[in-house]
């Protein structure tokens, strides 16, 4: 089944990635990760814009009622408010080689957050994929990726989907609370031609979508591994997906810009959207 994407914004990003939907924001949330920006998208359609850093590598919305969290270059900073603007506070510098950075994570049903990491040159083996303990301290899940991308649990929350792009496929494995993520296994091979693998989320029948780098499209693959559907885009670099709207029956879509071609591709790094016929689920939380 093939789903046509249509456009909800101008190119606004350089870089989009992250989109993380929460009601108690009122809608959509993003990045705009090289510039160091998070961005609020409004139901009128026009977008909000909050510096943060050096890089801004993705959002949570934190436990609790109230607050968030972002990723950003090398540290966590942590909101107590849902307000775009509210006071940032870091909690530490997690690492201090200034070649690599934050991308990419998400949150267990345990409210445990996830933070993958990457050479700004893209050596391999370079990056982690880490969890942060309860004092904001960072410990290896993952060691030796290169390009930490997506990540997110099906819905009984006891499988995690995640994408080391540089691998070419999206990986499976189990978790509980007590042992965490083990048992890391292919789950869906992408073939070179059609991208590689960036952000993904699960919807609630378990299909997980995953935004194509390379390949203007998203494609959503079956429980078992198996390519069911694919949504087209204009633009070739597609960086991550995620499940919004009142119903949770829009997949929102972040593109990038980054050495494109701007009169070839004009849309390049604005927001899409598209009908996916399957609802997601809600976002979640941070328990930090």
């Amino acid at each position: 089944m093939t789903i046509a994407a249509y456009t909800v914004t101008a190119p606004v990003a350089e870089h989009g990635e992250g989109p993380v939907w929460s009601a108690r924001w009122g809608g959509l949330r993003f990045v705009d990760m090289m510039a160091g920006d998070v961005l609020a998208l409004d139901p009128d359609g026009s977008v909000r814009r909050r510096h943060v850093g050096a890089v801004a590598a993705t959002i949570r919305p934190r436990a609790g009622g109230a607050g968030y969290v972002v990723a950003a270059e090398r540290e966590l900073l942590l909101a107590d408010s849902d307000e775009l603007d509210a006071p940032l506070r870091s909690l530490g510098e997690a690492w201090s080689d200034a070649s690599v950075r934050m991308n990419d994570g998400g949150c267990d049903s345990d409210g445990r957050f996830y933070i993958g990491s990457m050479a700004y040159d893209e050596t391999p083996g370079r990056g982690s994929l880490y969890v942060a303990e309860a004092g904001g301290g960072l410990r290896v899940v993952l060691p030796e990726v290169t390009i930490s991308n997506g990540l997110d649990f099906s819905p009984a929350g006891d499988l995690a989907y995640y994408a080391d792009t540089t691998t070419g496929r999206v990986d499976v494995l189990d978790y509980d609370r007590e042992s965490g993520l083990t048992g890391r296994r292919p789950f869906a091979v992408v073939d070179p031609a059609d991208g590689a693998p960036d952000g993904l989320t699960v919807d609630s029948e378990g299909g997980v979508w995953v935004a194509l780098w390379g390949g203007a499209a998203v494609h959503r693959y079956s429980p078992e591994g198996r390519l069911e559907a694919v949504v087209r885009l204009p633009v070739r670099k597609v960086t991550a997906v995620a499940f919004g709207g009142d119903n949770l029956d829009q997949l929102f879509i972040t593109t990038s810009a980054l050495d494109v071609d701007r009169v070839e591709q004009p849309a390049a790094g604005a927001l899409f959207a598209a009908e996916p016929g399957v609802r997601g689920r809600p976002v979640l939380e941070c328990a930090l």
